[in-house]
């Protein structure tokens, strides 16, 4: 397993992990809500390294990353552009997970000239939906349960102008969808993907966990992407 390292983003440690050749194109990934950590994006990170230099990121809240006092969407972008700072990078390629997917495109939208490309799995435009009060699991947690519910109330009731954002992002992008088989809502993926002037889609009949559930077809979808791109 990589060994950790920490960023210091405005005062909060990011962890992350490191594969590939420190001068070969870099790669960021961001995880969902309760994600990061060994395991999340062990698979396709390996798969990437032999062409990338890989980033997976433990989001503040997650994993080794510090826990805060509060967490908003908009601080988790913020996170990104400061962390590129922090590891010198003027631009990387981006890809996101469920609410890290928000967080990149979100970060692409603000920062186009970072993003060298951007990939979004299974998360589309976000509109307001019925809360559905989430649980929490049994015993330690590798994550701050204080984030969880701040950031789902955040996606029940999301800034509309955050969907005016991302209709206007410019940055080569790939959107992955789940399929019918997600719990989200596929019409927002693709309607976001038909809103980009340089967007595609594609899907992967796998459910929410695209890239554990199916690592073959969306490392395969990512690495051509990625390839024509970086």
């Amino acid at each position: 397993m990589n060994d950790y390292e920490h960023a210091d983003v405005g005062g909060v440690q990011l962890a992350y992990r490191v594969w590939g050749a420190a001068d070969a194109p870099p790669v960021v990934l961001l995880h969902g809500i309760g994600g990061g950590g060994p395991g999340d994006w062990d698979t396709v990170a390996r798969r990437l390294a032999d062409r990338w230099r890989v980033y997976a990121v433990d989001q503040r809240g997650h994993g080794l990353s510090d826990r805060t006092s509060g967490y908003a969407i908009d601080v988790l972008v913020a996170d990104v552009a400061a962390l590129l700072d922090a590891l010198k990078l003027e631009r990387a390629a981006v890809i996101g997970h469920s609410l890290g997917g928000v967080v990149a495109y979100l970060f692409a939208a603000r920062f186009p000239e970072r993003v060298a490309a951007l990939v979004v799995e299974d998360a589309g435009l976000m509109y307001p939906r019925t809360p559905v009060p989430p649980r929490r699991p049994e015993g330690e947690l590798p994550f701050d349960w204080d984030a969880v519910l701040a950031l789902r109330s955040q996606i029940d009731e999301p800034d509309p102008r955050w969907r005016d954002e991302a209709r206007g992002i410019t940055v080569p992008t790939l959107l992955i969808s789940g399929g019918p088989a997600s719990y989200v809502r596929q019409e927002t993926i693709a309607e976001l993907a038909q809103a980009m002037p340089d967007g595609a889609l594609t899907v992967i009949d796998a459910g929410h966990m695209v890239h554990q559930d199916r690592p073959d077809e969306f490392t395969a979808a990512v690495r051509a992407f990625l390839t024509a791109r970086t």
